[in-house]
């Protein structure tokens, strides 16, 4: 899904530029909410966890 008009929400700080959802020029995500998983079993650090709204830039 391309979208241009990429408006940030402010609540959401990324800095993954390879996301459809990135605003180009700010370090925010332009969706409304985001999904967080993981992929352990039993996470037990920062690097266990998953943005799984991330889509990648077409």
């Amino acid at each position: 899904m391309m979208n241009n008009d990429k408006k940030a929400n402010q609540s959401i700080q990324c800095t993954v530029d390879q996301c459809e959802y990135h605003c180009q020029n700010q370090d925010y995500c332009s969706l409304d909410c985001i999904k967080v998983g993981t992929h352990e079993a039993n996470p037990t650090v920062e690097e266990c966890t998953d943005c799984e709204s991330f889509q990648v830039k077409q």
